[in-house]
């Protein structure tokens, strides 16, 4: 077991209220350090607990139900996309989104990453803001991929020859029109700003649309909206690598 913050909560106060509690999972401790201090250093942020392999990051997440868990990929005994795939099939910690943080940035990884149902994938060389804004985000329950990124990666990997017939099509019958255009559109990588400003409506009108299109489709946030997308065929890849919709 890693060092911690003070066990089954205790002195955790500062975390109540609407601050985020992260859970930090990395089996270098210079880098936990690292990032703690720094996450720790945001008044709405605080570091509530350490793993240093992907098994102890799944039992510490449902010991401490944390926020946002900032996730390693290589890591001893477990990984951490098996980690994360552990985390996210748990009902008991459907609130937990989880943030790749890794060295390894390939379409693959990305990939596999939200296979597992990992809220965003980002690298390590992130300045700090950035992964301060990262676990704001992910918090927030949107997908912290580019639009380019998504691209990219349907067109890749989630759309590949094997994934090409759409499954479970009928899903979509509990979407009204609106629902559908909106989760075709978040399928493109488009963030809930320029949704609205595509159909003129404000961002607090779209991204009640696509939560409640995220209910209804039982998906766990954008990012998972994005595979189901494809999977059901309400997006397709297109020949440029480029994504539409239906």
């Amino acid at each position: 077991m890693t060092d911690d913050a003070p066990p089954d909560g205790q002195g955790t106060d500062e975390a109540a209220g609407d601050t985020l509690r992260v859970l930090l999972a990395d089996d270098q401790a210079l880098l936990r350090g690292a990032f703690r201090t720094l996450l720790d250093s945001a008044d709405d942020i605080a570091v509530v607990g350490e793993a240093g392999d992907g098994r102890e990051a799944v039992a510490r997440t449902r010991e401490l139900r944390p926020d946002v868990v900032i996730m390693d990929i290589r890591m001893p005994t477990m990984d951490g996309l098996a980690a994360t795939a552990e985390i996210c099939a748990d009902p008991d910690l459907r609130a937990t989104r989880v943030l790749i943080l890794t060295t390894y940035e390939t379409d693959e990884y990305v990939a596999r990453a939200l296979r597992a149902g990992a809220s965003g994938f980002i690298g390590k060389g992130i300045e700090a803001h950035g992964l301060l804004d990262a676990v704001r985000t992910i918090a927030a329950g949107d997908t912290l991929l580019s639009p380019a990124a998504t691209r990219s990666l349907v067109a890749r990997f989630l759309a590949t020859p094997a994934d090409t017939t759409p499954r479970h099509p009928e899903r979509l019958a509990a979407l009204t029109p609106r629902e559908r255009e909106m989760v075709a559109l978040v399928a493109t990588g488009l963030s809930n700003l320029e949704i609205a400003d595509r159909l003129y409506l404000s961002p607090f009108t779209v991204r009640a649309h696509v939560q409640r299109a995220m209910t209804k489709l039982e998906a766990r946030d954008r990012a998972q909206l994005v595979v189901l997308a494809y999977q059901t065929g309400l997006a397709r890849a297109v020949p440029d690598g480029g994504t539409d919709h239906l």
